[in-house]
């Protein structure tokens, strides 16, 4: 069992920059605790596999990741065997002219993938199953046996049991029910969007030179597209970029044609675009940007130096 307490977990989030709800910390300290998988999942770009890798780096584990995908199999998984290597074993030992007393079917001649590999580390890991929702349903029956008893059966040489325990930490999207058996072996988070304080306190921790001028008005903004379906996750990328966008842009003349396009410049796809026209007619971006915070120092000092009051419109 690790020996970690909840305050040490919290205090390691903070020094990781990862903002997280003391509800979801509890639930984290209780699978690592329990020495449970933990199943995170929540809309993407709520935060789940930034999760983990904060986590990794408190647990100072070596963090070991399969991204999941449709075709996802045993070989490309678990293990493979490695036909190149035993072939060349087969020459040397035919041009020798003597019998190789080796077993062309054992682990040194298998290719390890992420999950016997988080099986066979000696030291601490952290494996984190990403997007498992992506992956066939038939690819959850290879899970289970390292799920629940932390080892790799291989018909050619029999079961590896894990030499250290490694945390686990699965993430879905949601895009279709997990069977109960893997929900039955996990200890379950969901994570949503975070509200207008924590996107600004995400903001502060991530993109700091944009602190004294943008962080709430970028969250504020932010919390009001996702509202009209514009897909941001929680300190995302795309928000980053924009906050600093807007800040090295010299934005803080808040003209809307030259603040908002730094969003349409930003867009990932189609829904973004559509959103994007639709949160602009509002006129949310801008009166968030130039209206809610005009106490900030750049607003002061651009309505001391005269500024023209329409700058939203």
């Amino acid at each position: 069992m690790l020996e970690i307490s909840l305050d040490t977990l919290r205090d390691g989030f903070a020094q990781m920059g990862y903002v997280i709800k003391e509800e979801a910390l509890s639930v984290v300290y209780l699978a690592l605790k329990l020495e449970k998988p933990l199943l995170v999942c929540g809309a993407a770009g709520v935060g789940k596999t930034e999760l983990a890798k904060a986590l990794s780096g408190i647990l100072k584990a070596r963090l070991i990741r399969l991204q999941c995908h449709e075709g996802l199999d045993e070989s490309k998984a678990i293990y493979d065997w490695n036909i190149q290597r035993q072939l060349v074993r087969i020459h040397l030992a035919g041009k020798n002219r003597r019998e190789d007393t080796e077993d062309l079917f054992s682990l040194p001649y298998i290719l390890q993938r992420p999950l016997l590999q988080a099986i066979t580390q000696e030291g601490q890991v952290l494996l984190l199953i990403d997007e498992i929702d992506r992956a066939d349903r038939s690819f959850e029956a290879l899970l289970l046996e390292i799920l629940s008893d932390f080892q790799v059966s291989i018909p050619e040489i029999g079961t590896i049991k894990a030499a250290h325990r490694p945390v686990v930490v699965i993430t879905s999207n949601g895009e279709r029910e997990l069977s109960e058996a893997i929900r039955r072996r996990c200890v379950f988070l969901y994570l949503d969007y975070p509200d207008i304080k924590e996107e600004a306190a995400i903001l502060r921790l991530r993109a700091s030179e944009v602190i004294d001028a943008l962080d709430e008005n970028i969250a504020l903004a932010v919390a009001q597209a996702r509202e009209q379906g514009y897909r941001l996750g929680t300190g995302s990328s795309a928000a980053l970029d924009w906050a600093r966008a807007v800040f090295i842009l010299n934005a803080d003349r808040y003209q809307k044609d030259y603040v908002a396009g730094t969003l349409d410049a930003l867009a990932r796809n189609k829904e973004n675009i559509v959103a994007h026209e639709a949160f602009l007619q509002g006129g949310g971006f801008i009166g968030h940007l130039a209206g809610k915070r005009s106490e900030s120092r750049e607003l002061r000092e651009y309505h001391e130096g005269g500024g023209n009051d329409n700058s939203g419109s």
